[in-house]
């Protein structure tokens, strides 16, 4: 995880950002790709785990977010470009550098007003940009933070920001930014990155210094316990999370030998093997629909992608 903001560098960034499951069209079985940012970002098939090719061109570790355009949003250097997914081309620049007092941009989501939420893991702050045209707004949140890295909003509106140095997860009212509460687990949670809300409602939580996943109550703040065991199979520094289409937990590894994407059950968190590997240093992931395919998202993240075949 960004080397954990000191080897976190500068941010080594994140985002994926889940959402409401997006509608297509066309009749039965659908194809996936798993995408994955890192220091070779990847694109690999979303059932097999087979490499299709590389992802991003600029070669970056970033944070991605898909727009209520359905366009990539991908944070790049201190700034956030906009790409088709169609052809992965370079849009434009959405966000450009100094906009804002935004360093590092790590974490990015799309939030229910339709704006665009982005971590400053160099600045310690999460910072909206209008969502249409990429205009600063405002800070929206910074009480609390320290090195924040993966943001997410909940089903009740609540804005969850992994926050690295403080080894906590920090909820904010959506509306005013307002810290709410602190999420920790001492002992349990150890430089956390990417957040997801799971199928259960909970919160899952990457722990990059335990090597394991660990799960909060959103509502509560309280720890239900570690999902994933630390070291299990062979889990180093967990970074991205993703719930793939069979029900099962996806988690990049960034030190992995082989930089791997690891599966684990959905429901026990019971290791299951290598799901696919040939990035270099995986960092976020999503399972996405293949090009073409068409893509409706509502205000929060990106999640699973489905392209019906003819």
């Amino acid at each position: 995880m960004i080397r954990y903001l000191t080897r976190i560098g500068l941010a080594r960034l994140l985002t994926l950002a889940c959402v409401p499951l997006l509608c297509l069209s066309g009749p039965a079985q659908a194809d996936l790709e798993l995408w994955a940012t890192g220091a070779y970002p990847a694109r690999f098939d979303g059932y097999t785990g087979q490499l299709l090719g590389p992802l991003f061109p600029q070669g970056s570790d970033n944070g991605f977010a898909f727009g209520p355009d359905g366009n990539v949003y991908v944070t790049s250097g201190h700034s956030v470009l906009r790409y088709d997914p169609q052809g992965l081309q370079l849009i434009d620049v959405f966000v450009t550098s100094g906009s804002g007092p935004l360093l590092g941009p790590a974490g990015l989501v799309f939030g229910p007003d339709q704006n665009l939420y982005v971590c400053g893991a160099g600045s310690d702050n999460v910072v909206r940009y209008d969502g249409h045209t990429g205009q600063y707004l405002d800070v929206f949140a910074t009480e609390g933070l320290d090195g924040p890295y993966g943001l997410r909003f909940g089903s009740n509106g609540d804005l969850y920001v992994s926050s690295a140095y403080s080894d906590s997860v920090l909820r904010y009212d959506g509306q005013t930014g307002q810290l709410a509460d602190t999420l920790t687990a001492p002992g349990s949670l150890g430089g956390p990155s990417d957040l997801l809300l799971g199928p259960d409602g909970l919160l899952y939580v990457s722990s990059y210094l335990t090597g394991s996943v660990v799960r909060f109550d959103p509502v509560t703040g309280d720890f239900v316990g570690t999902f994933v065991q630390p070291g299990s199979g062979g889990l180093n520094w967990p970074v991205g999370l993703a719930f793939g289409p069979d029900g099962n937990l996806y988690v990049a590894d960034e030190r992995r030998v082989q930089n791997e994407i690891l599966r684990y059950d959905g429901v026990t968190g019971a290791y299951l093997g290598v799901f696919a590997s040939g990035g270099e240093h995986p960092a976020f992931i999503a399972f996405v629909p293949e090009p073409g395919s068409l893509l409706l998202l509502a205000g929060g993240a990106l999640l699973l992608g489905r392209k019906r075949r003819a």
